[in-house]
Formats: C-alpha cells, sequence, structure tokens
C-alpha cells in the first residue's frame, strides 16, 4: 500500500508519548476520528532507597520511551500504515518528578525524584519555622500551592544542597533541571546537540516556581528556594511547536503537545468548559475542576493550578485540583508487599466473596496525606479489625479509601466553589474495576461517568498536538459526545453518611505520627514518639496476614 492510500483509509495520524510513573507507552491515533490505530508500552521500575524516597532512572525513562517509538513504528509498518502519516507528536507525563543534567554530556546527575517523594520534609520543616504561624500556604498567591515536598522546587533544592555532582555542574554552567517533559523533549530534539529545554505551563505551574497569573518564572519564588534561573527550561503554551524530532525513525516530526498527565487527561475528556470536571484513577488519584480563565484560590486545601493553554495567544485555562497519593499504589502494595492479592485484576472477584457489610477502615497514607489535608506526618492505618476478619475486608477497604479520598476533594470544592457536581467523569486503569466505579458512585452521591475508550490522557495530548499552530490537522469540539458507561448511586444517603464518617474517624486515627528516634534504648522516648497503640495495631496487622498469606 503507498502512502497515498494509507492517507485516504486513515488521513493525517498524531502520536503521544504517554510516560507515567509506572510505564511508558506511545500511541497513534487517527486525527479525523480519534481512533487509537496501534500502541507499545514499556514498564519502567522504582527504587526506595530509603523510607520514604522513591526513584528512578532517567535514562531508563529514555530508554523505554525510545522502545516504544520504535515499536510502535514496527507496528504501523505490520498494519501497513506508513508511519510517514505521523504528522505531530505530544508528550504527557508524570508531573513534579524531577531531573538533573550535565548539558554538554547529556548524563544525568542523580536518578529522577519522583513525585511522592518525601525526603525534602525536612527542608519544608526549616522554611515553616521561619514564617508566621509556619503558614503552609505562605506562597499560594504567587504559586498557588502549599510549601510541601510534593513539589518540584522542593526536590530541586534538595539535589542543590546534597548532591555535589550537582554543585559541581551548577559552577561550571553545565546543570540544567526539567520535569519529565523537558527531560523528554531535550533528547528527543537533539540533546546535547541542539536539543530544546522548554516545558508547558501545566508542568510549570507544579513546580512552585512559575508565577500561577504572569506564566514566567517568579523571581520572588526563585529567590525564596534558592533556584538559579539559569538552569530552568523555557516556558511555552502546552500546543505549540517546540521542536523537531532528530531520532531516526521519526527525524523531522514536530512535537507540538506538551501536558502534565492529569491536564492531559481532563482535555481528553473533552472537560472544556467552565464547571466541568474529571477524576483520574492511577498510581495516585487526581480530580480537576474546569474553573475558565478564573484563578480560584482554595481556602479548603485545594490546589490552584493550569489546566492548559492551548496556543501561544490562547488565554490560559486554569482549574482547581485535588491530589491523592496513594490510589492503585494500595492496590499494588497488597499484592507485592503482603501477598494477599495474587493477581490485581482479581480484587473484584475476591471482595465479591464478603457480605456489604464491611467495617474496616484503610487510610494508605504511605507518604503522608495530600489534598485536602496536607499532613506529612500522617501514616497508614487500618481500624476495626476482629477476628473475622480476612484478606477479602482488607481489600474491599483498600478499594473504598481510593472512593472516599475522592468523596474528600469533592466535599473541599464544593466548600470552594458553591457548587456540588451532577456527575463525576474518570478515566485512568482502576477505571476498568466495575466494582470500584460502583462503590465510587455510592460514596460520592452522584453518578460516575466512565467513557468507553480509556485512553483518555493520550487522547489529551494528541488533540494539544494535533490543533497546534502549523499543524491544525485536529479540530478540538467542545461540546463532542464521548460514549459511555454510567454507574448510578445504590445506596442511600444515610448508609453513605455513616461510611463516611468511618472513614474520617480513620483519618483522625492516621495523624500526628513522628518518626522513631534512631536506635535507642530509651523506651521513654519511643513511647513519645510512637502514637497511641501502634504496637498493638502493628502486632494484630502482622498476625492476621500471617494466618492469611498462609492460607492462599
Amino acid at each position: 500500500m503507498n502512502k497515498n492510500e494509507s492517507m485516504s483509509r486513515y488521513g493525517p495520524l498524531v502520536g503521544a508519548i504517554d510516560e507515567g510513573t509506572s510505564s511508558a507507552r506511545f500511541l497513534v491515533f487517527a486525527a479525523d476520528t480519534a481512533e487509537v490505530l496501534t500502541y507499545h508500552q514499556v514498564s519502567i521500575s522504582q527504587t526506595c532507597p530509603k523510607e520514604g524516597w522513591v526513584e528512578q532512572d532517567a535514562l531508563e525513562i529514555l530508554r523505554a520511551v525510545r522502545e516504544c517509538l520504535k515499536q510502535t513504528v514496527f507496528n504501523l509498518k505490520q498494519l501497513t500504515i506508513d508511519p510517514a502519516d505521523i504528522v505531530a507528536i505530544g508528550i504527557t507525563n508524570q508531573r513534579e518528578t524531577t531531573v538533573v543534567w550535565d548539558s554538554v554530556t547529556g548524563e544525568p546527575l542523580y536518578n529522577a525524584i519522583v513525585w511522592m517523594d518525601m525526603r525534602a520534609a525536612s527542608i519544608v520543616d526549616d522554611i515553616l519555622k521561619d514564617i508566621h504561624n509556619k503558614n503552609k500556604n505562605y506562597l499560594k498567591p504567587l504559586c498557588g500551592l502549599p510549601i510541601s515536598p510534593y513539589f518540584s522546587a522542593l526536590k530541586l533544592k534538595w539535589l542543590l544542597e546534597n548532591v555535589p555532582q550537582v554543585q559541581e555542574a551548577l559552577t561550571a554552567k553545565r546543570l540544567m533541571f526539567g520535569t519529565i517533559d523537558s527531560w523528554l523533549i531535550w533528547n528527543l530534539t537533539g540533546g546535547a546537540n541542539g536539543g530544546v529545554h522548554s516545558t508547558d505551563v501545566t508542568n510549570a505551574s507544579r513546580t512552585m516556581l512559575m508565577n500561577i497569573a504572569t506564566l514566567k518564572w517568579d523571581p520572588t519564588l526563585l529567590s525564596f528556594f534558592k533556584i538559579p534561573p539559569e538552569i530552568l527550561p523555557q516556558i511555552r503554551s502546552s500546543s505549540e511547536i517546540y521542536g523537531y524530532i532528530q531520532d531516526e525513525l521519526l527525524q523531522g516530526v514536530p512535537i507540538s503537545g506538551c501536558l502534565g498527565d492529569q491536564q492531559s487527561a481532563l482535555v481528553g475528556q473533552m472537560c472544556l468548559q467552565q464547571g466541568q470536571a474529571k477524576s483520574t484513577y492511577g498510581t495516585g488519584c487526581f480530580l480537576l475542576y474546569n474553573t475558565g480563565t478564573a484563578i480560584v484560590d482554595s481556602s479548603h486545601g485545594l490546589l490552584t493550578t493550569v489546566a492548559y493553554q492551548l496556543g501561544a495567544h490562547a488565554s490560559p485555562v486554569y482549574a482547581l485540583e485535588g491530589s491523592v497519593a496513594i490510589a492503585g499504589a494500595v492496590v499494588q502494595w497488597l499484592k507485592d508487599n503482603l501477598g494477599i492479592l495474587t493477581n490485581i485484576k482479581n480484587c473484584e472477584t475476591i471482595v465479591e466473596q464478603i457480605s456489604a457489610d464491611n467495617r474496616i477502615v484503610f487510610v494508605p497514607a504511605f507518604a503522608g496525606l495530600y489534598a485536602p489535608y496536607w499532613r506529612k506526618d500522617a501514616r497508614s492505618v487500618i481500624c476495626g479489625i476482629s477476628e473475622d476478619t480476612t484478606n477479602a475486608h482488607i481489600v474491599k477497604a483498600a478499594l473504598q479509601a481510593v472512593c472516599f479520598q475522592t468523596r474528600d476533594i469533592l466535599e473541599a470544592m464544593k466548600e470552594d466553589t458553591g457548587l456540588v457536581l451532577s456527575k463525576l467523569l474518570v478515566d485512568g486503569a482502576m477505571i476498568n474495576n466495575d466494582l470500584l466505579m460502583q462503590m465510587q458512585a455510592d460514596i460520592c452521591g452522584i453518578p460516575v461517568v466512565r467513557p468507553l475508550m480509556c485512553e483518555t490522557t493520550a487522547l489529551g495530548v494528541a488533540i494539544a498536538a494535533g490543533s497546534a499552530e502549523g499543524i491544525r490537522k485536529w479540530d478540538v469540539k467542545i461540546d463532542a459526545a464521548v460514549p459511555s458507561d454510567i454507574f448510578f448511586p445504590s445506596i442511600t444517603e444515610n448508609e453513605r453518611d455513616i461510611l463516611y464518617s468511618q472513614w474520617k474517624i480513620g483519618i483522625d486515627r492516621s495523624l500526628g505520627w513522628e518518626p522513631l528516634p534512631e536506635a535507642s534504648d530509651d523506651t521513654e522516648d519511643i513511647h513519645k514518639a510512637t502514637a497511641p497503640g501502634v504496637f498493638i495495631i502493628g502486632t494484630i496487622i502482622l498476625l492476621m496476614v500471617a494466618k492469611y498469606r498462609s492460607t492462599l
């Protein structure tokens, strides 16, 4: 089949690099129909060298992306589709994850520090000591974000203060910083040989270094964190040509879309009008509420962030965001760490074996609690264990925890905006679990709408790339209907409130945990540093897990 026949069959194609916390993918869409023609996915590993530390190899991420590009091009050829029909590529990525590298060698100077990493907690403590009332919202008027280890500025500050190679590269004027989008764009457009050092407004809005109103790096914020401006990428809109791929297989194809993964899902769900919202269920859970061109300051623990800017001359659109650190990660933890799941996909079957009555509450605060609490001193607790508790009860409580955290966000959004959502649009890997979706509808009391085409994160950045000036191959229709499944609430308001009140009790139990002192024989110090009942709860959990692992 020649190129003309291919083009007439599918029209122009748009590629989307989707680099997430656990994997990288490259998908190819037909711009005329938004159909996914083919894709390839490669898993990415994580390391946890210390408690609360989460790292990834930036070179492994880059290799995974390039492998996805290579294999997807091969897939296209097998389908007799000409890869030359790809007119543009977009990049969507895990946000806040921080990379530093040498501009001359192109080598990373340290592992990528992943968004959920908590190593900068002590830096936050030091910063807050010098702020009146230890106000973690001190910088929100400038950047829309609370002072938290979650965001890139704190991770970068830790690297500058603790890694000699980073300090040496800064002195030699060879240091470059970026989130994952910047790292990929720089490498794919030439790297040390002329690579483009850029980011987009959505990723920049997660660093604590960009002014939320001007969309520029803010001198006050840079001075506050002691970040040298020369190491930062250029901030661009979410939809414009940044540069051209230099890798052989796709050489010359423009990279013309860039969105943080949660913002990309918002675009992919077509939440392009004020008042629309979506929730993405992946490693974490993230709910974004489109506030239009208005910058809405939250007084209930939500973030103000840039939703998208579709063109260099377009007005930016903003969102309120509720960020939950642990969603799909808790199910993975049940499988890998406790061994009470042999396969993540069978958790639905396991839970269906028990009655609807479940009084177990599981607060998965592995890395503290994010929105709306922002408590880095929170730790995971499982409450309500009895002699009748089984692994199925724990699994169900873990799934419910994802739903309760989403309701926490919705409650905060209602307080900030005065509006109650009539429905919740959902996407992400976890939405394939029908039980979870029904739980979400029951706990929130509103219909949950699941699109039949589940690749909304990749779709969002494909839309941004395909509609960019100089490309114009994708027609964005803000009122386009999306074929979906709908899950309706099936329990009463009273049942819903009882469940949620138990969850809030569990939240209270999870707060105020401090790390144990270094090796010490002083039992009084240990007692003071430990929340009441930790040894009893821990012993019960360990005995229960041992009992039920032995039955698998």
